[in-house]
């Protein structure tokens, strides 16, 4: 017996993880002022920068004295740009447990080749154990891992009076859910996620302790010119001043200050905590009804609420392969897809075989109810289409 197809259809059915939906009501017509054609050096360009900077820094509430950027190559440039900085100082402790954890530790490991690395492991689906962390050493790790829908639950596991600098790629987490930066020295995150802005621009906010070992200590690396953001012992207070490293898209400048104008009209960063939110519970009720689907994420306490991970099982599924259950998802997920009901919701292909939901605060809810039956739906067609 054939299941059901549903009638109704998300009103904006886009799901993906990055780059990640627009704001509600978004048109190519609020960019018609944008500062194109003109030098970004000007006073009036960099003014609009300066505002994505002091606009970003309230809404977040970023700790008094902390230092912020807009800096090139989207959250990757700037997680690097603190990198290629600040480690070397002392040893360093990376902690991994899925696809970004490890790209940053091949960067300490095999890039930089620093010599003292210490690395924390944990598969898809868990953390790996925090209490083990030496934050005498450097700390780098993602707070939200976007590939397999972990987060860390809270940041009671880092003391305030560690000697070590923490590095946090945030860029899944802020705008979508409660992050600490008080103990975070540096935070990083992109413009194209929670505030569905466009890509290729990254932020990177730097604590006191951050900005003191950059005075400090002089990498006897070379850094690229994208990475330079001090010189001689200080920091270059150009940079978290408006002034852009090479040329930035204007185009993408003008968006996210309309996405930051909507975060503002909508309610601010409480209301886009809420909406995120409100997106995992209308997932976790209906995982909750379903023998077939589960959260990657085995405790409920880091189960994310932006890159939300499910996985699938069943008598038919369980007994393929490893690459025919990909395949199986995959066919799913085209189902879907082919109906026009939800977009890019394959989960990472380096994740296991399942389907990944951004809910992140640009998503509403009410389309995100109208996906859920049509996963279904494509659920049991493809099971029928293998049993």
């Amino acid at each position: 017996m054939r299941a059901r197809k549903p009638r109704l259809k998300p009103e904006r059915p886009w799901f993906s993880s990055g780059p990640c939906a627009k704001r509600p009501g978004w048109d190519p017509g609020d960019l018609k002022d944008a500062f194109v054609g003109r030098s970004h050096r000007h006073p009036d360009g960099r003014a609009r920068l300066r505002e994505v900077i002091e606009r970003s820094a309230r809404v977040l509430g970023l700790p008094p004295g902390y230092r912020l950027a807009v800096v090139p190559g989207s959250d990757t440039g700037a997680i690097e740009t603190a990198m290629w900085n600040l480690l070397g100082h002392t040893g360093v402790e990376v902690c991994c447990w899925e696809n970004f954890g490890y790209t940053w530790l091949a960067d300490v490991a095999d890039q930089l080749r620093l010599p003292d690395v210490t690395v924390h492991r944990a598969g898809y689906g868990q953390l790996p154990d925090l209490t083990r962390v030496d934050f005498a050493h450097d700390v780098v790790f993602p707070w939200n891992g976007t590939t397999s829908g972990v987060r860390v639950p809270d940041a009671e596991w880092i003391p305030r009076d560690r000697t070590g600098l923490t590095l946090c790629d945030a860029t899944s987490a802020v705008f979508g859910m409660e992050v600490d930066f008080s103990r975070l020295d540096v935070v990083t995150w992109s413009w194209q996620k929670a505030l569905g802005g466009e890509g290729a621009h990254g932020m990177l906010a730097l604590s006191p302790a951050a900005v003191d070992r950059l005075a400090e200590y002089r990498p006897e690396r070379p850094l690229p010119k994208v990475f330079r953001i001090a010189r001689e012992g200080r920091l270059l207070d150009d940079v978290f001043d408006g002034f852009f490293i090479n040329s930035p898209s204007m185009l993408a400048v003008e968006d996210v200050l309309g996405a930051l104008d909507w975060c503002e009209q909508a309610g601010g960063l409480p209301e886009m905590l809420a909406r995120s939110r409100r997106n995992l519970e209308t997932v976790a009720a209906w995982v909750a009804d379903r023998p077939y689907a589960r959260f990657l994420a085995a405790d409920p306490a880091t189960v994310s609420s932006t890159s939300i991970c499910l996985t699938f099982t069943s008598p038919v599924l369980d007994a393929l392969p490893p690459a025919e259950r990909t395949r199986f998802v995959d066919r799913l997920c085209a189902r879907v897809e082919a109906e026009g009901a939800g977009y890019d919701i394959a989960g990472h292909r380096e994740a296991p075989p399942g389907v990944r939901i951004w809910g992140g605060p640009t998503v509403d809810s009410a389309d995100i109810a109208l996906l859920l039956p049509w996963i279904d739906w494509a659920f049991a067609e493809t099971e029928e289409e293998y049993a």
